[in-house]
């Protein structure tokens, strides 16, 4: 019943935490029924008693266990049948919410979902993840960062988890150690394939510019597929901070991931009486509907993100621990 891995990065104290949740939801503890002692747990399982002791006060915290003067420790928390998921996203963008969605509804009722933002942020992520520890069936998480880092070791915090319970999603860390779900974008080879797809259309632009925002907030893999693409194919190119120091000049095409850059474009063009699609060419990262429409059509890049959360529910339902590369395509449109 109480599984302890002596192997295991995850600390002995919170595999006897996650072994007793995890027991009472199969119905293997029922509630009053009584639990080991502190010296049996820690004699059966070669633990020290302050390992055990911890565990199970963390569980009177959470309320799933209580003690009894002269007794013992007991069940305290009914069997449930809802399996409980943490979600913990980079930020919750469009796109991030047409995942959350078709995630959502592809788990159905019997599934809970509580949704935390880390922003970036690998101090925060640390905090919602030692709040949480233990208290989910699941934790869905997707690995952005860009803060903290040198403070976090963001690596330890997910080998901690156990990998039954882990699930990666947008982004895979290929180093983590253990066999666990991931549905994950290959951003280098992703980039490289769609401009390759592309190449009939950028045959007639004499330079490549990539508007790509310095200030961390994206994959750098997204440059390195850029500039493969272009020393590969031989293309002129160049790397930006922001749309509006550009200079719209015949015989450019722009790759943009900002949205913000993307209208910035947009206008630029149209001031100075160059023909998009023709003279000048743009390509967006990630599809919306309004892209369908904006000047007639932007050729985009993208992922397809509702068949990332919807693949991401299946798998977990199915208790799946593998590895699924998320479709990405180029979408052709007029812009280019």
């Amino acid at each position: 019943m109480i599984q302890i891995d002596p192997d295991s990065p995850v600390p002995k104290y919170k595999q006897i935490v996650s072994s007793v949740v995890e027991a009472i939801k199969k119905g293997e503890l029922q509630r009053d029924q009584q639990l080991p002692s502190i010296n049996e747990m820690a004699e059966e399982h070669y633990l020290a008693r302050d390992t055990v002791e911890k565990a199970y006060n963390e569980l009177k915290e959470r309320g799933i266990i209580m003690s009894v003067r002269g007794k013992g420790y007991f069940v305290q928390a009914p069997a449930s049948n809802k399996v409980r998921v943490l979600l913990v996203m980079n930020k919750l963008s469009a796109y991030k919410k047409i995942v959350y969605y078709a995630f959502l509804k592809a788990l159905g009722n019997d599934v809970t979902v509580d949704v935390y933002i880390h922003h970036y942020n690998a101090l925060l992520f640390k905090e919602i993840l030692e709040a949480n520890r233990g208290k989910y069936n699941y934790y869905v998480v997707m690995p952005h960062f860009y803060e903290g880092t040198d403070k976090v070791n963001v690596r330890q915090l997910l080998e901690e988890i156990p990998k039954n319970e882990l699930v990666l999603l947008d982004r895979d860390l290929p180093d983590l150690s253990g066999e666990y779900l991931a549905i994950y974008q290959d951003f280098e080879k992703d980039i490289f394939r769609a401009l390759e797809s592309a190449d009939d259309l950028l045959a007639k632009y004499s330079e490549l510019v990539l508007v790509f925002p310095s200030d961390g907030q994206y994959p750098i893999e997204i440059v390195r597929g850029f500039r493969n693409y272009c020393i590969n194919y031989q293309k002129d190119f160049r790397i930006a901070d922001y749309a509006y120091e550009e200079n719209i000049s015949t015989g450019t095409a722009y790759v943009v991931v900002e949205e913000t850059d993307l209208a910035e474009l947009i206008k630029k063009v149209r001031q100075s009486g160059l023909e998009l699609g023709q003279q000048v060419g743009i390509v967006s990262f990630n599809d919306t509907t309004l892209k369908e429409v904006l000047a007639d059509g932007i050729t985009v890049m993208t992922t397809d993100f509702e068949t990332m959360g919807r693949t991401a529910a299946a798998l977990l339902l199915d208790g799946k621990r593998i590895k699924v590369k998320n479709p990405f395509m180029l979408i052709r449109r007029k812009s280019l």
